[in-house]
């Protein structure tokens, strides 16, 4: 597994989003069906839900962006809520979609914790036009977790982040950069833990995962609770009829697992 080392640009820092909680989205009556993989449904709640908000980012954001969505697989089959909002971003403000950057890995994050969610890091596969300017595009986001991936990967392939766009900012803090003070306090804490437990570089993670980690007082303390984490993610995951590889292997130099 590649380690995370781009932090979300300034520009991107903090996202465009409707609502705080996702009561509102989980109460539209096509929100089951669209993130259960039905696309018909998943336009009907974009076109309700979101439409009006995108046209408000209209004077905000800068034309002929490429607006990019995770393809996150869930355990109920393939949510078509971001796919849908990044086409209707697309459309909105004079863009374009692409469809052939997809996520590679299935993560299992609806129920999960926050340690089980820094564990379980998605992985993304396709061509990052270099020099392309993208929008990343998400339904909910709570820790940041995937949309971050998802920069990084970008970042990494020579693309540029200029916007995230979601419906739910779940988030107890809003912006997706956590402050440069905060990174200077972690990696004087845990000067290899973050690197060596999740694969992520500590300027790397987002407001809210610093926030999480900020709780823990010693390395051992983080070790020991991933750890902890892991077994919980198997077991629940064995229940669910699915097995992952242990997703706390350490890394080598490469970042690969």
């Amino acid at each position: 597994m590649r380690i995370r080392s781009h932090p979300f640009p300034d520009v991107a820092a903090l996202p465009y989003w409707i609502w705080d909680d996702d009561q509102t989205l989980k109460a539209h009556p096509a929100y089951r069906q669209a993130k259960a993989g039905e696309q018909d449904a998943a336009i009907d709640l974009v076109w309700d839900l979101a439409m009006d908000f995108l046209q408000t980012l209209l004077p905000k954001l800068p034309l002929e962006l490429t607006y990019v969505a995770p393809y996150a697989r869930e355990a109920s089959g393939d949510n078509a809520i971001p796919l849908m909002l990044a086409s209707a971003c697309a459309e909105v403000l004079h863009g374009e979609v692409e469809t052939e950057i997809v996520q590679a890995s299935r993560v299992f994050h609806t129920g999960a914790k926050a340690m089980e969610r820094l564990l379980l890091r998605p992985q993304f596969d396709g061509p990052v036009t270099p020099g392309t300017t993208y929008g990343l595009v998400d339904d909910v986001t709570c820790l940041g977790g995937t949309l971050a991936e998802l920069a990084d990967y970008i970042q990494a392939g020579g693309g540029q982040v200029a916007a995230v766009i979601t419906l739910v900012n779940a988030g107890r803090l809003k912006p997706l950069k956590p402050e440069a003070l905060v990174i200077r306090h972690l990696r004087e804490r845990f000067p290899d833990a973050i690197h060596h437990t999740f694969g992520i570089d500590p300027g790397a993670l987002t407001a809210n995962e610093a926030r999480y980690i900020s709780g823990f007082r010693t390395s051992d303390d983080l070790r020991n609770r991933a750890a902890k984490a892991a077994k919980e993610n198997d077991l629940r995951l064995r229940a669910k009829g699915f097995q992952l590889e242990d997703p706390s292997a350490p890394l080598n130099q490469e970042g690969e697992t």
